[in-house]
């Protein structure tokens, strides 16, 4: 959890604040999984944490989510020409890629159970960037890179 927490920081993600009045405030939670080696065998533990997207309200807490994505044969035809042509591919993972992106509308969640500020226990976390879960944490991150 700890390491999950300290990639938010690094990057910014959010700011402490007194919570909004008449203003939609979503929670969080956190989700486990183990990491298995080729052979099954577990080799670390992950834990992420993510918004309750589902209870964001269209109109108010986003708008536009829509995100592109490759389409299969789209794909398979960029393998056939680059093999046609023994062209080089790379491929690239962006570790937290959801955290790069900006958000455009104002997003409120309540303080992590465990992690409450003990100087403002009232107060909610604004994010100032995506998060896993969101609506439009997708469209954030394409919007990041074109």
């Amino acid at each position: 959890m700890q390491e999950e927490l300290n990639q938010f920081e690094s990057n910014e993600v959010w700011t402490l604040v007194p919570r909004p009045k008449n203003t939609n405030v979503i929670g969080t939670k956190w989700i486990y999984r183990n990491k298995s080696d080729q052979d099954g065998n577990i080799v670390r533990n992950k834990v992420r944490l993510v918004t309750k997207g589902y209870f964001q309200i269209e109109g108010i807490d986003f708008e536009e989510n829509f995100a592109p994505v490759a389409c299969l044969k789209s794909i398979m035809l960029l393998l056939s020409i680059s093999c046609v042509h023994k062209f080089k591919l790379h491929k690239m993972d962006v570790k937290s890629a959801f955290l790069n992106g900006f958000l455009q509308q104002e997003v409120f969640f309540e303080q992590l159970k465990g992690f409450v500020d003990t100087y403002h226990p009232n107060h909610v976390f604004r994010l100032k960037m995506a998060l896993y879960g969101l609506k439009q944490a997708q469209r954030a991150w394409y919007e990041c890179l074109t």
